[in-house]
Formats: C-alpha cells, structure tokens, sequence
C-alpha cells in the first residue's frame, strides 16, 4: 500500500503538467491561435483529439506598395546605383557569362570527341579488363552530362541579364 500511495504521489503532478502544457488551440481558416477572445471574436472552432504544436512567425513588415511592384528590390541600406553604372556592370557579367560559355562549351566539343557516341577507344590495360573500360566509359558518359548542366546554367544566367542596348 506504500509503494502505490508513492506512485500515486509521483505520478499526480506530472499529469498536471501535461494538462497545463496542452492549451486550447482554435483554427481560423489558415490561421491557428490560441488567444480565445480573438478566436471567439472571429469565430474559429476549437482542435481537438491531438497535440498541436503553434509556431509564430514575426509578420512581414512593410507597405502595401509592394503588392503591385513586379521589380525586385535591394535590401534597405544598400547603396543606390545608377542607370549607367549598372547597364556597366550588366554588360560586364554578360562578357564574363559569354567567356565562360564559350569555353565550356568547348570543352563539351571535346569531350564528344573523345567519347566517340560511347565507343572511346582503350588505353593502356583496358585491352585485358574489360571492367575498367566501361568504368571510364561511365565517367565520360557522367562528365558530358555535368558540362551539358553547366552549359544550361549559363545560358539561364544569361537569359535572367537585361537586354543589352544597341
């Protein structure tokens, strides 16, 4: 009769705690509050039958101009450039991406060549083990495709640089 009284005694507050963590949460179409004025003056309707679990997210500060802007905007505090600077400095990416372009794309000339529509030809030891070819022939195989991803990468860096100005 001891022991249980001591249970008893253990296990009474513990249920307590878990009853006081657990607070009535209401759902307000998207939202989710556990204020009770506010959902009873919104008129949102209690969760039940589980644990929900309520993170809150700062709102987004801001004007209501943002809705109709389609342009990006710098974070506040950066520096205003000026027309001119930045049509430079878009004509200076568009060189560096143009490079860059030509160059891998180059390399996937190349690497066609040698792959010979996956029929390079061996080296060295490939003669005897058959495996290691076709472990080179793989890696090729992968190497175009990782050139063929950077080729669409610049091409869609590209694609996002404003038109340039005749």
């Amino acid at each position: 009769m001891k022991i249980s009284s001591l249970v008893l005694s253990l296990i009474a507050p513990l249920a307590a705690l878990s009853v006081q963590a657990q607070e009535r949460v209401w759902r307000c179409g998207n939202e989710y509050t556990n204020n009770a004025v506010d959902a009873q003056k919104r008129g949102c309707k209690v969760m039940e039958g589980g644990n929900v679990t309520v993170v809150q997210t700062p709102r987004p500060g801001g004007s209501a101009s943002g809705a109709g802007g389609s342009a990006a905007r710098a974070p506040a505090g950066s520096p205003r450039v000026e027309g001119a600077d930045q049509r430079a400095r878009d004509g200076e990416a568009r060189s560096v991406l143009q490079s860059e372009l030509r160059k891998v794309e180059a390399r996937q000339a190349e690497l066609l060549k040698n792959y010979n529509n996956g029929e390079p030809e061996k080296q060295g030891g490939e003669a005897r083990n058959y495996q290691k070819y076709l472990d080179r022939v793989s890696e090729m195989k992968a190497e175009i495709a990782r050139n063929e991803s950077d080729i669409a990468g610049i091409r869609r860096e590209l694609g996002r640089l404003p038109p340039t100005s005749p």
